[in-house]
């Protein structure tokens, strides 16, 4: 059965998934490319993300593999798509990938303002859903046929379907970087109320993981 995953999620040891002042300069806020040092580092990442060669192999680098194993489609928030907000204006961007996006599956992306499907290089079609998480979630369901879909981000898009309990595993990197302020992933979030608990961790010299899963 298809399930609901995050996968190579990383926090600063202080809570936040995001630096402040999010911008087209700076994605992921001020810092908050630190708290993704770990991963940049792998050879997975640099081989399927970059397209280059090199890259550390060993615990950090298996879990950059697992989180795209028997991935069928990815479901994303509006801010990890671009930085635009209110309806579309610029029809030109596409993501913050280029021409040929790392996901090599359908992504859906959550939004408030309807957009034909884009169809990227290497795999990648970006569809743009207005109707909510559910719909999201079952479109992207159709589109694994039978494999799992891995749920992006941003930190409002997992805090939804965290709420909504559909999310079956969360696997997060804790990182030794402090941000100070920025976006809290467990903020107005009971993890306990909501039945998860930790299944799996593993301390290597850049990160702490973490496995969450929900019990059912």
């Amino acid at each position: 059965m298809s399930q609901l995953r995050v996968s190579c999620f990383s926090l600063s040891l202080d809570g936040f998934a995001a630096g402040p002042a999010q911008s087209l300069e700076n994605p992921t806020g001020i810092g908050g490319l630190e708290i993704h040092d770990w991963m940049f580092r792998t050879e997975t990442f640099r081989r399927s993300v970059l397209g280059e060669g090199g890259g550390e192999t060993g615990v950090d680098d298996d879990f950059v593999t697992r989180g795209l194993e028997n991935i069928g489609a990815w479901i994303i928030g509006r801010n990890m798509f671009g930085a635009e907000r209110g309806p579309w204006r610029d029809d030109s961007w596409k993501g913050w990938w280029g021409d040929s996006p790392p996901f090599h599956a359908p992504v859906f992306v959550l939004t408030q303002h309807a957009r034909d499907p884009i169809e990227m290089a290497g795999g990648t079609t970006f569809h743009f859903v207005a109707d909510g998480i559910h719909a999201a979630l079952g479109r992207a369901q159709d589109a694994a046929h039978g494999m799992d879909v891995r749920l992006g981000g941003g930190v409002a898009t997992i805090q939804q379907y965290l709420r909504a309990q559909l999310v079956h595993e969360l696997h997060l990197a804790i990182t030794p970087v402090l941000l100070g302020e920025g976006e809290r992933l467990f903020s107005g979030v009971d993890m306990r109320a909501l039945g998860y608990q930790c299944v799996e961790r593993i301390v290597t010299d850049r990160v702490l993981h973490v496995v969450l899963k929900r019990e059912t």
